[in-house]
């Protein structure tokens, strides 16, 4: 199977028949050339057509907003002032006050509602979320109807490493949960989850692993949306049924899986963190090692049980690792909940790094947390 870069995207008119038609009639260019362009200095130029609008910005993680300028031809255009380094970022285009995304860029951020674009920049040498020449797992999508969730049809994502292979051996799961904005598809698509575990098993970093992306919204999220700690009380618990009852079956099912505790894994980031937490200290006699990336940390009384066995937790948790950065605006409650474990005698890593609420912080956090999965 032959990958391309995300950053590399093919340009397309967007226009209608009739607009194109129009343009055509005025010798207007109807194609743009590539959107995001990365220039030889490292600078972006961005581009967006919007022939009726007055004022065009991009605006992003790559740095200050980018004042575009508009052309004869509709076509807007801005560059950063300076060179942008390596790197993944979400981008939008503020047109006269309304956020939309890039028509002309295919790399769209999964989300429940997809708001932003993806500008991705390889490093040199490779940062473990580029594309690089070395062997490449497979990734699959799996539809089903979760009986947990009275069946509701439900789609998730499967990696498999480069050497997988049917019915060959017995391997391990890593089930890695996304956040509240987001759905099954953004730890591939703007994670780079796949590779990144393409690397680290190359590099012999990390075991070779099978990694479960699930849809963690078992409760759809009310619209206009409610705060997130009325939701969570009813989405956590219909989330955890349906782990249990369909998506552990579902994959043991249909991948060559060991069945066995040490063997399993749950992974999160922000909601997903706050899942990860929930199943890992409610269900420890399933998952074996945790991994907590900014999470929402749950309530104490939510996870009693588990503060009150904490040697039955201790006994079957090989690892508990929880991370968070400084300039996350959850890192209060991470440290609060930190403390509440450590009184209840639960043993666990808990890491503070530099960092936000943020994509690039969470990649960092699963490039050092997969090495010490199954060990």
């Amino acid at each position: 199977m032959i990958r391309f870069p995300s950053w590399l995207v093919l340009c397309k008119s967007l226009c209608g028949l009739c607009c194109l038609g129009e343009l055509q009639a005025q010798n207007i260019p109807t194609t743009l050339p590539a959107v995001p362009e990365i220039t030889s200095a490292g600078t972006v130029v961005f581009r967006h057509r919007a022939p009726q609008a007055k004022e065009v910005k991009a605006v992003g993680q790559f740095g200050e907003a980018v004042i575009m300028t508009k052309g004869d031809n509709g076509v807007w255009t801005g560059t950063t002032a300076a060179a942008v380094k390596p790197g993944i970022y979400e981008y939008f285009f503020m047109v006269d006050g309304m956020q939309v995304i890039d028509a002309m860029n295919s790399m769209v951020k999964p989300q429940r509602s997809p708001s932003s674009s993806i500008l991705h920049i390889a490093a040199t040498p490779p940062a473990p979320w580029d594309l690089q020449a070395i062997p490449h797992g497979t990734l699959h999508t799996h539809g089903y109807q979760a009986k947990a969730l009275n069946g509701a049809y439900r789609e998730l994502v499967v990696y498999t490493p480069p050497n997988y292979v049917l019915g060959s051996k017995k391997w391990p799961v890593l089930y890695l949960s996304h956040g509240f904005s987001d759905n099954e598809k953004s730890w591939s698509v703007h994670g780079k989850a796949h590779w990144i575990f393409d690397d680290l098993i190359a590099k012999g970093k990390a075991k070779s692993m099978i990694v479960v992306m699930p849809d963690a919204h078992a409760v759809p999220v009310p619209l206009p949306p409610g705060k997130y700690d009325k939701y969570s009380s009813e989405n956590s618990p219909a989330f955890r049924r349906e782990m249990l009852e369909d998506i552990i079956p579902l994959i043991d099912a249909n991948y060559s899986t060991s069945a066995q505790r040490q063997d399993r894994a749950f992974a999160g980031l922000s909601m997903g963190g706050h899942h990860a937490l929930m199943l890992g200290l409610l269900e420890h006699r399933t998952f074996g090692a945790i991994g907590s990336f900014s999470a929402a940390p749950p309530d104490a009384k939510d996870v009693q049980v588990a503060l009150d066995q904490s040697d039955a937790v201790n006994a079957d948790l090989s690892l508990l690792w929880i991370a968070c950065g400084k300039n996350d605006f959850l890192y209060q409650r991470n440290v609060q909940f930190e403390k509440i474990i450590e009184k209840a005698g639960i043993k666990h890593t808990f890491q503070t790094t530099e960092g936000d609420h943020s994509w690039p912080v969470w990649r960092r956090y699963l490039v050092e947390f997969a090495p010490l999965l199954f060990n």
